[in-house]
């Protein structure tokens, strides 16, 4: 039988990503016709989906700074959002309850809450895996998103604790000695290697803190999300990132699944579901409106409330409770877990074009800054260059040397990542930290001096969105580009891009050339020896 569930798993993850649609889709789809089908789930898919869970929040917990989740803003578009989310679905279920006969909604305004708090939180697990797809953790809106998320995983911490009663143990004040802790974390990361033991010890830190978190009465998740935070700052946490992302993404495949068998939907159900999906837009208002009136971009705030603006599988969490509490029918557990469904296949599939959508309407959207917002998108404008490097990664930066040996000032270098374009200022590299899928960027820019832009991006979504915004922008100058695959690059020359270097092949000839330098400088040294 396990065996069926891999083949139709991966056929429907297969079917959904030749229609341009995240695989993630497909394995949502495969749990519920599983499900409809009459398949029971495999014995252990809720440990492989809490795996996969675990080992998501640990990495994204690697990206995150502490700073990013201390910023007003994150703690603003955290908590306002959530409240006006709470009251306004409470107000409608109670309203409609009152003025219609349907049972379902006869319900008291305490109970109402839940179901509007339940609805007011994001899916970390969907919003992270979008923005890791797109390569958009580290930029302001990734940031913005991340931080938002966290703050709503303390606000679960604390809904648990009022509902299930479960004090945190007076020992988990302990946990506070993690912080001494982290030199030596460090040191054993650097000590395991670059082999197998580099993700072995990635398992371990991820599940000790898990288990550790758990044991002093607080929610495991939150444990191994902060215990990646701890190790964020360390030389090693990108390696250690690279080494676990393959792990995690096949284990949230049964988290995926696993919510296809939450249960089955009747036609009651599922119009309540999709009358509740009515509200993902509402969401999206919520927090555009919310991150703009704290002073956040007209674009950041846009790109933060589309990542955001889905249902959590903590809305099971809280619905179950109501349930097994007999406050809530428990038709109502069904529709929310078909509309959290619902919300992740409509979350994945906009973002993909979000970056499109801000500039198709950015005029209308640029009405709702705030009149002192800073809208600065690069404080250190490029006014010289004449090759811009977009992605200062290795790749990137590699390239950024070899050039401004050559050309010097002409050469500059771009990155959504604030701590990148630190690292790259200290070596006195010409860096601007902006996002070079940005139209706003581009605009400021001196395009008619720009005769290349070489964009060096691991995402291919990110830079055939860099192209677009090029494009719109009537920019004139050659595009080259990077990619690991020969398809990728037909798809990126058919985007607009002039070349596509094939990193792996062009990796070969750089190693070839200098090895043939190596021969002819032998030679030489051999025929001036004999003079």
């Amino acid at each position: 039988m396990d065996f069926y569930w891999i083949l139709i798993t991966f056929i429907f993850g297969f079917v959904l990503k030749q229609f341009g649609l995240p695989p993630m889709i497909g394995y949502l789809i495969a749990g519920f016709a599983m499900n409809a089908y009459g398949m029971t789930p495999i014995a252990n898919l809720e440990t492989f989906a809490n795996l996969g869970i675990t080992l998501l929040l640990f990495t994204i917990g690697l990206k995150v700074r502490i700073k990013d989740i201390t910023d007003s803003v994150v703690l603003g578009g955290s908590i306002i959002p959530m409240c006006v989310v709470t009251a306004l679905v409470a107000a409608g279920t109670c309203l409609v309850g009152v003025i219609t006969s349907i049972q379902l909604f006869k319900v008291d305004w305490q109970t109402a809450a839940f179901i509007g708090f339940a609805l007011s939180f994001s899916s970390t697990v969907c919003v992270a895996k979008i923005l890791e797809e797109t390569g958009e953790l580290k930029t302001r809106h990734g940031k913005v998103s991340i931080g938002i998320l966290v703050i709503q995983d303390f606000a679960a911490v604390v809904f648990l604790v009022a509902a299930l009663g479960t004090l945190p143990s007076i020992w988990a004040l302990s946990l506070f000695l993690l912080i001494p802790l982290k030199p030596y974390i460090g040191r054993l990361l650097e000590k395991s290697g670059h082999g197998e033991l580099l993700p072995l010890v990635g398992f371990c830190l991820a599940f000790g803190g898990y288990e550790l978190f758990y044991a002093f009465n607080l929610k495991g998740d939150l444990g191994a999300l902060l215990v990646g935070m701890l190790l964020s700052s360390n030389a090693k946490s990108n390696e250690l990132y690279k080494s676990l992302m393959h792990f995690k993404d096949l284990f949230l495949i049964g988290f995926f699944l696993s919510i296809g068998f939450t249960a089955l939907p009747t036609v009651e159900t599922l119009s309540l579901a999709l009358a509740l999906t009515l509200l993902i837009p509402v969401k999206f208002a919520i927090f555009f409106f919310i991150l703009a009136k704290l002073k956040l971009r007209a674009r950041t705030s846009f790109l933060t409330g589309m990542a955001l603006m889905n249902f959590s599988e903590f809305g099971l969490i809280v619905a179950k409770i109501c349930v097994d509490k007999a406050w809530l029918n428990p038709e109502w557990l069904v529709a929310i877990a078909i509309s959290v469904t619902i919300s992740f296949v409509i979350s994945s599939f906009v973002f993909k074009h979000a970056h499109l959508y801000f500039s198709r309407y950015k005029d209308k959207l640029l009405k709702f800054e705030s009149e002192d917002t800073v809208n600065n998108t690069c404080p250190n404008m490029p006014t010289t260059a004449e090759i811009l490097v977009v992605g200062m990664g290795r790749v990137g930066s590699g390239s950024y040397d070899a050039l401004a040996n050559q050309i010097g000032d002409k050469v500059w270098g771009i990155d959504a990542d604030s701590d990148r374009i630190d690292k790259h200022k200290i070596f006195n590299r010409n860096v601007a930290l902006a996002d070079a899928e940005d139209i706003e960027f581009w605009q400021q820019v001196n395009l008619s001096q720009v005769k290349l832009v070489m964009i060096a991006l691991p995402s291919l979504a990110d830079m055939k969105n860099v192209i677009a915004q090029l494009k719109l922008c009537h920019y004139t100058g050659r595009i080259a580009a990077i990619s690991q695959y020969a398809d990728e690059g037909e798809l990126l020359i058919k985007a607009g891009a002039d070349t596509v270097f094939n990193y792996h092949k062009e990796i070969g000839a750089g190693f070839a050339k200098e090895s043939l330098n190596l021969i002819s400088e032998f030679e030489h040294n051999a025929d001036l020896a004999k003079i």
